[in-house]
């Protein structure tokens, strides 16, 4: 994708760096005139590569889900329970982890499942019938071990948060296909993650692309109906004279580059209150479709988290780009059986089935779905009650990541680590190139998906990075 150029937050820098290409002032007033023109920042644009994925559904487990624990077993940590031995520190570990320690095995146990026979927690039930259609990688490691730090580098990959999402980046070379909706949505657990909207900010790109939080509970977007007496007629009318004192106001102040965002924010909100009520209504599905989400179900944990995988495959449904669904709760010190174990119950289904529905409706060829949390566990812990209680501290040396759908190598596995999954041994990759491969599966090129901010070209993999080939079909 070609270079955009914000016209309204040009500053001397960037006119210096513009004006002294061989382009001239004159060309470059008529770049800016032509932006200042263009009226859609999210039409649909053509892709940088062929690819499979059109969109994405982004499984955020926020708190550091265990590989141990879920997708990636240690039989050795058996052997090795209650081994004590010191550990030094090191910059991937939390401080935590450091002194007399305790390897301390899985509480769980694990099944082969499909015909891949990929060893998972046995709490996985459902989960166990769509396990040949993901891509299992266990060579991914983080950089960090701090949550908010680590979340920042997983969403956006800057460690002290402030650059754009991978939302944000993908509905900035996308474009989206539904122009009554936003491109990019996050669907929060009742606390945001550490770290807050920055997780989903639009950063430096234009506000355009930033990401739109559903709320959890009651109406999933405030206001989504006109006040009372308040004609569709009468809103547009006075949208119409906002817009014409908007742009009024704009060649007078072309410093306020948040203006023309803002212009058709209110547009979106507009035409939003005709389509949105009907996406997020899911009484409109069938009944057997709800039950196989869990919604409507007894367990209030199953029922939150599958309305949110349930309207995640309705909102792609029709054409948002990016959609984030978060599911908090991973962050095991302590009681790791009943905490993950709790956890494993609530996401099970609902994952499970959003697999399942996908494939059902076709559109799993065409959405990439990621499941990853912001780091790993430990396989030790500090001795707690005499050995009775044990958890899993913080790891960035070894991560519990998978895809599926959108062109990925599915009923696979890729990478290895160690024999007491400390840290990742095979198939090697920092988060970076983990970016980088995401975008690729969506048609993107990391190297030419970039913009121009501070006087430098900017991208997600920060620095460059390489594609994963053997996460690819």
């Amino acid at each position: 994708m070609s270079t955009k150029l914000a016209p309204a937050s040009l500053n001397r820098r960037e006119l210096l760096f513009h004006s002294g290409m061989g382009l001239g002032a004159a060309a470059l007033a008529a770049i800016l005139h032509d932006e200042a023109r263009a009226a859609d920042a999210l039409a649909p644009k053509a892709r940088h590569l062929p690819a499979k994925a059109k969109n994405c559904i982004f499984l955020l487990m926020e708190g550091g889900p265990s590989h141990i624990d879920t997708f990636d077993p240690k039989p050795k940590l058996a052997a090795l329970h209650m081994t004590k031995f010191q550990k030094e520190r090191n910059k991937f570990e939390a401080n935590m982890n450091t002194g007399e320690r305790y390897y301390v095995r899985s509480p769980f146990q694990f099944r082969r499942a499909g015909r891949s026979g990929v060893e998972i927690n046995a709490l996985f039930e459902n989960f166990a019938s769509v396990v040949d259609d993901v891509c299992f990688y266990r060579g991914l490691r983080a950089e960090s071990v701090n949550h908010p730090t680590a979340l920042y580098h997983l969403n956006t990959g800057n460690q002290f948060g402030g650059d754009p999402a991978l939302g944000a980046w993908v509905s900035y070379g996308l474009g989206t296909e539904n122009r009554n909706l936003p491109s990019f949505v996050v669907l929060p657990d009742l606390a945001f993650p550490q770290g807050g909207p920055a997780n989903w900010s639009n950063g430096f790109l234009p506000a355009h692309y930033q990401g739109t939080p559903l709320r959890p509970l009651g109406a999933p977007v405030l206001d989504m109906t006109p006040p009372e007496g308040v004609s569709k007629e009468r809103q547009k009318a006075n949208l119409d004279f906002l817009g014409s004192l908007n742009r009024m106001h704009r060649p007078r102040h072309p410093e306020h580059a948040e203006l023309q965002a803002r212009i058709e924010s209110y547009e979106l909100a507009f035409r939003m209150q005709a389509e949105m009520p009907g996406i997020v209504d899911l009484d409109k599905e069938p009944a057997a479709t709800r039950e196989m989400y869990g919604v409507g179900g007894k367990d209030p944990d199953v029922e939150a988290i599958g309305r949110r995988c349930l309207l995640a495959r309705r909102l792609v449904q029709s054409g948002v780009r990016f959609v984030q669904v978060i599911v908090s709760g991973w962050d095991s010190h302590d009681y790791i059986d009943k905490a993950h174990g709790a956890r494993i119950r609530a996401v099970d289904k609902p994952v499970a089935a959003l697999i399942a529905d996908l494939k059902r409706t076709g559109l799993l060829d065409e959405t990439l779905v990621v499941w990853s949390g912001e780091f790993g566990r430990s396989p030790d812990n500090g001795i707690r009650r005499g050995g009775e209680v044990w958890g899993r501290d913080h790891n960035a040396t070894a991560m519990a990541v998978w895809l599926a759908g959108g062109g990925v190598k599915a009923g696979s596995i890729v990478g290895a680590t160690d024999e007491t999954g400390l840290a990742a041994v095979e198939a090697v990759h920092p988060i970076k190139d983990f970016h980088v491969t995401l975008l690729r599966l969506l048609g993107l090129d990391d190297n030419r998906l970039r913009y121009l901010h501070a006087g430098r070209e900017k991208q997600l993999s920060q620095t460059g990075g390489e594609v994963i080939g053997e996460l690819l079909a």
